[in-house]
């Protein structure tokens, strides 16, 4: 096997080594199928159990209730961008919290099925913050109130939900799900992309409280219909079966290796902190992007002094292992996302190579 380097990036991101290692000694047979699982019916009996597992292995992490549905959907978290506002919008307003990138991408496409009010946004001072709750300008008759969780681009992360007075929230937590404990039932709806922290790309994790159902219209296209899908569990047309299988892997990875989200949470804390300490040691030499009390633990944004420093970094990082440092294009800079199957010691190698690169071009 060729020599794996630490991958950095935001999404597709890096996996667990031992899931990937169970993946590949099962890629062929998958154990009592006789074939691959991508070869097999999603409605065979084998299929079926794997699915089941990936569903109680994410409720058992969050202590979900059975007043609380999950689906698996086509299209990622920019899928549900749309469909969310479908299925719930319905002629009325819904608040939106702007918090940076992602936010305003979700913003845009719910914004061509209805009205979509800004409760708060941080654009003015380039996303550098979260709202507390005494910001928030919240519609008393929004239909929900949808918030992004993590901002890969920007760094920056909710680590307690806003307070929403009693509305239904709605989070994209694609970049974040599962990184700490979560209580769900502060939640409507939750949902998240599963290649940056819980699989490989292609499906959408969703979480639903079930009596949202009864609000869905009628008419909607099949897979874009929230009831559509959970009514067929998720198995309304061919999902992704390699994806969910995934998704059961590195959730029984979080379970039984890791031993839960407490657990990753604070393994996830240390990893940050290494980080965030070499940049804040650094007298200015690495300049973080997010205010300290609002800094994101799953993706590290920050800048050097120049765009030429910053390019001679990333390609004397890349000649050292360590890829996918490179800033989103519509901000540039750098940008280490750590999630949940980033080891320490990928961590102390990065740091390693920033102390070294600051001592040689300083």
């Amino acid at each position: 096997m060729s020599t794996r380097n630490y991958n950095f990036s935001a999404g597709p991101a890096t996996l667990p080594l031992p899931v990937l290692e169970q993946a590949k000694e099962e890629f062929l047979s998958y154990p009592g199928a006789g074939a691959s699982i991508m070869e097999i019916s999603h409605r065979s009996k084998v299929f079926l159990k794997v699915l089941e597992e990936a569903k109680n292995n994410i409720k058992e992490l969050l202590g979900m209730s059975d007043d609380y549905c999950i689906l698996f959907t086509p299209g990622g978290a920019t899928m549900q961008f749309s469909m969310l506002a479908m299925n719930f919008l319905n002629g009325k307003t819904a608040d939106y919290l702007h918090v940076g990138s992602w936010a305003s991408k979700a913003i845009e496409s719910a914004s061509r099925f209805g009205t979509v009010r800004k409760a708060w946004s941080g654009k003015a001072e380039n996303f550098v913050r979260l709202p507390k709750d005494s910001e928030l300008d919240l519609d008393p008759n929004a239909a929900y109130v949808h918030f992004t969780s993590n901002e890969t681009i920007q760094g920056i992360q909710f680590l307690q939900e806003p307070d929403v007075k009693g509305k239904d929230l709605f989070c994209d937590a694609s970049s974040d799900f599962l990184c700490r404990p979560t209580d769900i039932s502060k939640y409507a709806l939750l949902y998240a992309g599963a290649q940056k922290n819980i699989g490989p790309s292609g499906t959408a994790v969703v979480i639903l409280r079930k009596d949202l159902l009864d609000r869905v219209p009628e008419n909607l296209p099949p897979l874009l219909d929230y009831k559509v899908l959970a009514d067929n569990d998720s198995l309304y047309n061919t999902p992704s079966t390699f994806t969910i299988y995934m998704i059961g892997l590195v959730s029984r990875w979080l379970l039984q290796t890791v031993g839960g989200l407490d657990k990753m949470f604070a393994l996830n804390q240390e990893k940050a902190a290494l980080l965030y300490d070499t940049i804040d040691k650094s007298q200015g030499y690495y300049k973080g992007h997010a205010v300290p009390e609002n800094r994101s633990i799953m993706n590290v944004a920050f800048r050097l002094g120049s765009e030429e420093l910053e390019k001679k970094f990333l390609a004397e990082a890349t000649a050292a292992g360590l890829d996918g440092l490179k800033g989103h294009r519509s901000v540039g800079g750098c940008r280490a996302s750590i999630y949940n199957a980033m080891p320490a010691e990928g961590v102390q190698a990065l740091v390693d190579f920033m102390l070294e690169f600051q001592r040689t071009n300083g």
